[in-house]
């Protein structure tokens, strides 16, 4: 989709009868609404209990990674990096993903309830803590982006409403949702792939990329690789301090080290409405992404490959 923005970058602009900008906004409307009609309030209240494993997942997401991030915004702030420094932080605010959290969770046979709760947790959490962090360091640097209480509105309206009425419809269509995954997973990725063209396209319209290098790619590849890195060792470390179980431990590296390309790419579109450079800002997620991706699926068979090592291993005690 950045390769069709590159060459075709012109229908993002158009506001006529079809108008691709509309159709992304119904688009993430009816993403966040799906996503609360598959949510079993039951299911939910299942793992409640395990409060110390929700608290380092949650710390993890929405604390931990700010702090890591913030001191390099800090020096990159006002400078010619400072776009993606923000998209940085952007990404350090980002709620967990929820999908392949659970997926990497159940490869690696770790606890899949504690993983199921925290990743929908985080989701609904990151409708208003996400935007919080970014007022926060918007409000205090050098790029003014309007009343950061309408952006709040919009993220109520476009996100949270949709998620509270899907979620109360569940015992009526969640059913439906459970049958159709297949199908509204596809409509998820397509609505992102849209998101990510418009963003894109309308930085290459605006020449935002025209001074970048495929030096600048890789040093953003580094710098997500470290985050990810050092992010999975603090919560590693934190976890085995904390006595959690083999399963516990699982859950909070993979949960809480991970970080939603979904709730950027429709988050930005709000956030950063009106804002030139959102293909700049959103960079670091999709680079995030598709680290994480590789490497929590390498670590988890190879926990899985442990697992079965040491059941073949017999006993001499």
């Amino acid at each position: 989709m950045i390769g069709v923005a590159r060459l075709w970058p012109h229908p993002a602009m158009y506001e006529g009868l079809i108008d691709l900008g509309l159709l992304s906004d119904i688009g993430i409307t009816l993403i966040f609404f799906f996503y609360g009609l598959k949510l079993n309030p039951r299911k939910l209240r299942q793992d409640l209990g395990n409060w110390r494993l929700h608290f380092l997942v949650q710390g993890s997401t929405f604390i931990l990674f700010p702090f890591l991030v913030f001191p390099f915004f800090h020096f990159f702030e006002g400078g010619e990096y400072y776009l993606l420094a923000l998209g940085f932080f952007f990404l350090a605010s980002l709620p967990s993903t929820v999908s392949s959290s659970v997926v990497m969770v159940s490869i690696a046979k770790g606890n899949i309830p504690g993983a199921i709760f925290n990743a929908s947790i985080s989701s609904l959490l990151g409708i208003f803590i996400t935007p919080l962090w970014m007022g926060w360091v918007i409000a205090a640097g050098t790029i003014e982006l309007g009343s950061f209480s309408g952006i709040l509105l919009k993220l109520l309206l476009q996100v949270f409403v949709p998620v509270l009425l899907g979620l109360l419809l569940n015992r009526f269509w969640g059913h439906w949702a459970y049958k159709n995954a297949r199908f509204l997973k596809l409509f998820d990725q397509s609505i992102i792939l849209l998101v990510v063209y418009l963003s894109f396209a309308e930085s290459f319209v605006l020449g935002l990329f025209d001074n970048s290098s495929w030096l600048d790619l890789f040093w953003v590849a580094v710098g997500s690789l470290l985050l990810f890195g050092i992010a999975y060792i603090i919560i590693g470390f934190l976890a085995k301090k904390m006595a959690f179980s083999r399963e516990d431990i699982i859950t909070a590296t993979f949960a809480g080290s991970k970080k939603s390309l979904v709730h950027g790419t429709v988050m930005a579109g709000i956030i950063f409405a009106d804002f030139a450079g959102v293909g700049i800002i959103l960079l670091p997620i999709m680079v995030y992404h598709a680290l994480q991706l590789v490497l929590v699926s390498w670590i988890a068979q190879r926990k899985v490959a442990m697992i079965s090592s040491n059941k073949k291993t017999p006993d001499i005690s």
